[in-house]
């Protein structure tokens, strides 16, 4: 099932670091996208950007108990980004459960079952029926982001 995604683009400037970045639509080796790029600074405790979507628009939680895992179409410059879910059940920004993935030069389909997601900083299981918000980071080191998403699915 294809997500629609909406995505922001988020810094840590919101603590404040100083990475710089954006997204933007592109087309790119023939597919319509959502780019993120940036420089990732660890500065003033920074150390990320990213893009995320909200699943549902009225940020209500999403039940994703009927699927295995995300699927996304992404293309980048062969580093490491994360790829963050966040449920209803977290309480603080900082919360999270994250797989890692590497946006290779070409188009590519990465796959992340549910069950490979790590909580982060909370003791909550994931809860696949209370999925709220995706996103895409480039986290952690010194680094100049170029990833393109092209489609999120469940699978």
């Amino acid at each position: 099932m294809e997500l629609k995604s909406r995505w922001e683009f988020v810094s840590d400037t919101v603590m404040g670091g100083v990475s710089q970045g954006r997204i933007e639509e592109v087309d790119i080796f023939g597919r319509h996208a959502t780019r993120l790029k940036g420089d990732v600074s660890l500065d003033n405790n920074g150390g990320f950007v990213q893009m995320a979507f909200d699943i549902n628009d009225d940020v209500s939680p999403f039940d994703a108990s009927g699927w295995d895992g995300l699927e996304i179409d992404v293309l980048g410059n062969d580093e490491t980004y994360d790829l963050r879910l966040r449920t209803s059940d977290l309480t603080r920004p900082w919360q999270s459960y994250r797989a890692t993935f590497i946006a290779s030069r070409q188009w590519t389909t990465i796959s992340i079952p549910f069950a490979n997601f790590t909580p982060h900083k909370t003791d909550t299981p994931l809860n696949r029926q209370c999925l709220r918000r995706i996103g895409i980071l480039a986290i952690g080191r010194i680094f100049s982001a170029d990833v393109s998403v092209s489609c999120v699915r469940l699978y």
